[in-house]
Order: structure tokens, then sequence, then C-alpha cells
């Protein structure tokens, strides 16, 4: 999840421990780069697309039970894991008729010492279950002491929402700037149920799979956008939360849709990165006189952030912008035009209609909330574009904050009641948290990991120099998943 954010200050010493750590390992070049995240994005699709996509409305539950876990099975393909359907409400408050039914997928040792712990995925948007394969190979050593659990959250995976034009245009990412056009007919394609897939609902499903599951507490461990589920879980539920593990962390006020994390996290990220491979240019300058040479500032954003996932050294792209920044954009546009190549997903990996549904139900924005009439929302960005200064986007220029393609879709997205957010300086339960992040990452910068952490009275932070986004199943280092292990099964 790309998005919001604020400039916020520098930790201070009576704030929780910090632990920065080194973190190795060399990449090849850039085309074998681009091949072997086109290879990896076309595995996950293969898992994926393992069962058949549903229609974008509710789905009846039928004869299943509501509230319980239907249709138990072994999981296909997963061994040692029981699958089900998760019946829930549509609409919570019961005003809707209507129920989800919701993929869960639980690790056959019910006895598990240390209970049961939830996965969350990100986007919003990402499926649960198709990934509990590389979940489970990737932080193998937690699930002898811990029952792992699994579930596509409302709107994703099986029942991804559909938006064919909307997919196609954003793929998955959260700034390529979509027409309004499509954002429109996504609207009016899912109708008005789509005000039920707001985090709110969400979190109301996870309290669901928790009675469900016969526990009392749960034990949380969310990455990009499901830190934010998870934040919000312990904010509404705080007796029903052992521990909370957040790695790359959304803050629980919500995200910034202008960005005024990302934009100035840039220069810091490239000098890093320039640094670590030796190059001789000044990204950052190089980065500033190509915006404002070619007004391309959202899709150079959206190119790094994809290209973290390929390379946190960034390798190659100080060049790119060299040479773009003397005249000469052709290698940049080449970057640019590999990466948006690597965002074209289809729904069942990354929903674009539940992405939108939600950041707009969610989000905070320079016209107020979802409930602000579309008539005269323009007017209000312009205002907010023409009171940004150069020092707060740079090395960006103002205009690349108000052309951010989440912007730009929840400006044309329906007027519509939305759910209430917990009161803004609420903090988080007395339960240990674990903020764990990637000093490489624009995704979800760690300054967004800091603001988290002045609201977790049990809060650690563990910062790793030279990872990107969601250190846990990315970085090639183990010295995240190091302190994970540590926190969880050996912390009392």
């Amino acid at each position: 999840m790309n998005s919001l954010g604020r400039r916020l200050p520098s930790p201070s010493r009576e704030g929780p421990d910090v632990i920065a750590r080194d973190e190795g390992g060399n990449m090849a070049n850039t085309h074998s780069r681009f091949g072997a995240l086109l290879a990896a994005l076309a595995m996950f699709a293969g898992a994926a697309a393992a069962g058949p996509a549903h229609a974008a409305s509710a789905a009846w539950a039928g004869p299943d039970t509501l509230g319980a876990l239907n249709g138990q099975a072994s999981c296909p393909g997963l061994d040692g894991f029981t699958c089900a359907t998760l019946a829930v409400p549509l609409d919570h408050s019961g005003g809707t008729a209507g129920s989800l039914n919701l993929k869960v997928a639980v690790s056959d040792n019910a006895d598990a010492p240390k209970g049961d712990l939830v996965f969350l995925t990100g986007g919003p948007g990402q499926p649960g279950v198709a990934l509990v394969n590389h979940v489970v190979t990737k932080l193998a050593p937690l699930f002898k002491q811990y029952r792992l659990v699994m579930f596509d959250q409302r709107g994703t995976g099986e029942g991804a929402l559909q938006c064919p034009e909307l997919q196609e245009q954003m793929g998955a990412s959260d700034l390529a700037a979509p027409t309004s056009q499509a954002v429109t007919d996504c609207a009016t394609a899912l109708g008005p149920n789509r005000r039920f897939y707001s985090t709110a609902d969400t979190v109301a499903d996870l309290d669901v799979l928790r009675r469900a599951l016969g526990v009392h507490r749960l034990t949380l461990d969310g990455v990009s956008y499901g830190t934010f589920v998870a934040e919000r879980y312990a904010l509404a539920h705080p007796s029903h939360v052992a521990r909370l593990v957040l790695d790359s962390v959304v803050p629980q006020q919500g995200y910034d849709p202008l960005d005024l994390a990302a934009l100035p996290a840039s220069a810091r990220v490239l000098t890093a990165g320039c640094k670590a491979t030796g190059c001789t240019t000044d990204p950052t300058a190089d980065l500033a006189e190509t915006v404002r040479r070619y007004h391309n500032g959202p899709a150079v954003l959206d190119m790094l952030t994809t290209y973290e996932f390929l390379d946190p050294d960034y390798g190659g792209i100080p060049e790119a912008l060299h040479q773009a920044a003397a005249g000469a954009p052709e290698l940049l546009q080449s970057y640019i035009d590999r990466t948006r190549q690597l965002d074209a997903v289809p729904a069942d990996q990354l929903s674009q209609g539940l992405h939108v549904s939600t950041l707009c139900a969610d989000g905070h924005f320079p016209w107020g909330i979802a409930d602000t009439p579309v008539q005269g929302r323009t007017e209000a960005l312009e205002r907010a574009r023409q009171q940004l200064t150069g020092d707060q986007t740079w090395p960006y220029d103002p205009a690349t904050a108000t052309e951010l393609g989440s912007l730009l879709a929840c400006l044309s997205w329906p007027q519509e009641e939305v759910p209430p957010s917990p009161p803004e300086h609420r903090k988080l339960p007395h339960v240990p948290v674990l903020l764990l992040g990637g000093d490489r990452d624009l995704s979800t910068p760690v300054e967004w990991l800091y603001q988290e952490a002045a609201m977790a009275p049990l809060g650690r932070v563990v910062v790793v120099p030279g990872a990107s986004h969601s250190v846990q199943t990315h970085a090639t280092s183990d010295l995240g998943r190091q302190a994970v292990y540590d926190f969880l099964l050996h912390e009392m």
C-alpha cells in the first residue's frame, strides 16, 4: 500500500527501543531483475487463480451457518491445513440483508502452545489463502508454536470485487492515475453495497473469525495494509489481542492521500541506495530536475515504489535519472514502462475494486471524507495544491502530490456514508507491539512506522537498513525475521 503520510519528527530517546541492522545481498543486472520478478508474479498468479472469481455483489451464504466455519476439508495443495468458508454478514449493523463467504485456511496444530496467529495481507485487495505456502516457507519457526490462520478479506481472492477497466488501468499500483470514467463505472458495477468494504467491516469480520475459531485472544501479524487492519482491530477489541507484529507500517490514523511522507523519503532512499552501489551522481538533484523538466513526478514515484521489490539499492536508477536530468529521458522511460508491466495483475491478486472501495471509505481528503458531495471536490483539491510548498514535496513538485492515482480515484468516487474513525489520539492497548520496517521502503516509509510507534505504549521498533517493503516475506536478510522470532517465541 503506497498512500498517505505526513512529515514526522525523528524518534526521541524517550521513544521505543530502536535497533538498526544491516541488510545483505547483491543484485543481478537490470534485465535479470525484471525477468525474475515477472516469473515470481506469474507463479503467484497461478496460486491465486486456483479457484473461480466470484461476482462483485454479496454472495448469499445459503444453508451455511452465519458466523461459523463451514465446509471444512483438507486444503488442496496445502499440507497440514484445513480450509473452510466463514459466513459473515454483508452489513454488520444488520440494516442490509445478505452475507459473504470468506475463504479461510487454518493449520492443523490446534493445540499449538502459543495459540492462534492470524497473518493479515495487504493492499487493500490482496488475498490471504493463496499466500499460505509463501508465509509458511518464510516464517517456518513460528508455526511449531502457533496455529497459523489466513483468510481472504472481504472483496479479495476468490470473492474479488471486479472492475475490469479500473483493474487494467491501475493493476497493483496505488499511484497510476485512472480515468474518472473507469472509477465511476466501477462504482456503478459494484452498486450501493460498495459501502460495506471499509476497514471497519474487515475488522468486524476478523472478530467473527476469532469467535468461530473458539479463542479469546489472537496474535496478529500484519504487513502493509494488514498493519492498519491489525491496529484498527486492537482499537476496537483491545481485550482480544495478545500481541501485534506490524511490518511495513501504515499508521492507525490512516493515510495521507497527498503522500507527504513518501515524496521527501525518495531523497533519503535514493541517497542510501547510491551510497550502497558506489554511484557517482546525485540522484536526488537529478530527480528534482527530471520532475521540473518533464512534470512526470507521479510516474517516477510509481516506478520507484515498484522497483524497490526488485532491488532495494535501486541499482541503475541513478544513471537513468542523471540522463533524464540532462535531457535524455529514454532510459528512465524504459524503467517506467517495465515497472508498469509488473503492476499488471488480475483482481484475484489485488482487486482494484476493493482497493478503491476501502481507501475511499477510510480516507480523509482535501475535500473531506466520502460523504462530501462530488461537486466541489476538484476545487478543494486545487486549493490544497496551491497551499503546498516545494519544501513539503521536494524532490518532487507540489503538483505530484495532487496527481496520485488513489487520490484521483476517490476524487470521482460517489458520495456515500462512511463508518466513523476511532479518536485520532487513542493509543493501542497495553500489549506488546513489534514495529518492523525497512529503511528503503517507499510504499510505507519508516516515517509512518515512527508515527505509529508513538501510539504503542509497549512498542518496540526494529528498522532494517537496506531492506524495502514487507521485511518478513521479502527481505534477503534474516535479521528482520529473527526479530519477529525473538518477539513471538522467546519474549514474555
